[in-house]
C-alpha cells in the first residue's frame, strides 16, 4: 500500500483508508436509518485487522456512527497503538425526540472529544473533524475555539472539516481564507465530481484531502441490479431505489468498458480514478468485511491520462445528470 502526505501535517497516510461508518451497526434516528444494516462485531474486528495487515493505516470514523459503537470497536481493536492513524468527527447527536441535531457549541465539542477518546481508548485523536458544519457554525466561531483549545491541550493533533455532499465550497473557502484547520473531507468519485475545482486550491494551501463516498454507496462496485433490496435499517433503502439502480446500470456502461482495458474490477477502477488526482491524500471506502478490505486494496493502478480525461468529460455530459437524478429520488 502506497502512502501520501496529509497536507502540511506530519501525518503520512495510506492511499486507501478504512471507512468505519458501516461497522457502527444499524443505528436509528427515530424512524430514519443512519447505519448500513446489521453487522457482526467479530467480522468487523477481522475487517479492521485485515485492512491494517494490507497496509491501511488510516481509519475514519465519527461519534455518530452507530452512536459511538464504531469508535468502541476501533478502540477495543487497536487501543492506543501507533500503528494506525485515527480520524473521527463531532457535531451530530440525537435530540430528545430522537431526530438528528447538529450541535457545534463549544461545550458539546469539548465533552464529545473526551467521550470519543474514552471509546477509542486513545490519549490523542490524530485528526478531529467538524461533521458537516455549515458556514453559519464557522462564522459563529464556537466550534473553531473548541478545536483550537483541544489542539492546545494535546487532545487532538490536527483538525479539519467534513464538507457538504451537495455544496462543499462555502465552508472550504472560509477555512482557506482564514487559514483554519489542516484538512478537508469531501465527496469525490466517478459519479460526483462537484469538488474537482476545489482540489488544487485546497492542496496548494496545504490542506490534506480525504475522499469519501468513493463508491457512491456501492453503485460504483457494479454489484447491484435493479432488483436489489436493502434492509429496513440500511440507509441505502431510501437512497438507492429501484429506479436509481436501473438508471445507474445504463449510465455507467461506458465507464465499465475501461475495466476490460485494464483487466481490473469496477471497484478498482473507481478507486484508481480518485487516486489519479495527486491532491487527494487518501480515499476511504466503507468496509464491513475482510473481503471488502481485500478488494478495496487490490489492483489499484495509474490511469492513462486519456482515460482520466474521458471520465471527467463523461461526468460533464452524462454522469452529473445521473447524480442529480439520484439526489432527486432520495427520501
Amino acid at each position: 500500500m502506497k502512502e501520501r502526505q496529509f497536507g502540511n501535517t506530519d501525518l503520512t497516510v495510506s492511499e486507501v483508508g478504512f471507512g468505519a461508518w458501516g461497522i457502527g451497526g444499524p443505528a436509528m434516528a427515530g424512524d430514519v436509518p443512519i447505519g448500513w444494516g446489521n453487522v457482526d462485531d467479530s467480522i468487523s474486528v477481522k475487517s479492521l485487522k485485515t485492512a491494517v495487515d494490507r497496509g491501511m493505516n488510516f481509519i475514519d470514523t465519527a461519534d455518530f456512527y452507530g452512536l459511538g459503537h464504531s469508535e468502541k470497536l476501533i478502540g477495543s481493536t487497536f487501543g492506543n497503538s501507533g500503528e494506525v492513524i485515527i480520524a473521527t468527527k463531532v457535531g451530530h447527536r440525537l435530540a430528545k425526540d430522537k431526530s438528528i441535531f447538529l450541535d457545534y457549541s463549544k461545550e458539546h465539542i469539548l465533552q464529545a472529544c473526551d467521550n470519543s477518546l474514552k471509546r477509542l481508548d486513545r490519549e490523542v485523536i490524530d485528526y478531529y473533524q467538524l461533521h458537516s458544519a455549515k458556514l453559519e457554525h464557522l462564522e459563529n466561531g464556537e466550534c473553531i475555539e473548541a478545536m483550537e483549545e483541544l489542539k492546545e491541550k494535546g487532545k487532538i493533533r490536527y483538525w479539519g472539516i467534513s464538507l457538504s455532499t451537495y455544496n462543499p465550497f462555502p465552508e472550504a473557502e472560509f477555512m482557506i481564507k482564514n487559514k483554519l484547520g489542516s484538512g478537508f473531507q469531501l465527496v469525490f468519485n466517478v459519479i460526483n465530481q462537484r469538488a474537482l475545482s476545489l482540489l488544487d486550491t485546497a492542496s496548494n494551501n496545504g490542506f490534506g484531502i480525504i475522499a469519501r463516498m468513493p463508491l457512491q454507496f456501492g453503485l460504483l462496485t457494479g454489484k447491484f441490479d435493479a432488483n436489489k433490496k436493502f434492509q429496513e435499517n440500511d440507509h441505502r433503502q431510501f437512497r438507492l431505489k429501484p429506479e436509481v439502480l436501473e438508471r445507474a446500470i445504463d449510465d455507467l456502461a461506458e465507464v465499465w468498458e475501461l475495466c476490460d482495458n485494464y483487466e481490473i474490477s469496477k471497484t478498482a477502477l473507481s478507486l484508481s480514478f480518485i487516486l489519479s488526482f495527486p491532491q487527494i491524500s487518501t480515499v476511504i471506502p466503507g468496509i464491513k468485511t475482510p473481503a471488502q478490505a481485500i478488494i478495496n486494496s487490490t489492483d489499484l493502478i495509474k490511469l492513462y491520462k486519456d482515460d482520466k480525461d474521458f471520465l471527467i468529460e463523461l461526468y460533464e455530459t452524462k454522469l452529473k445528470h445521473l447524480l442529480e437524478f439520484i439526489e432527486e429520488n432520495e427520501g
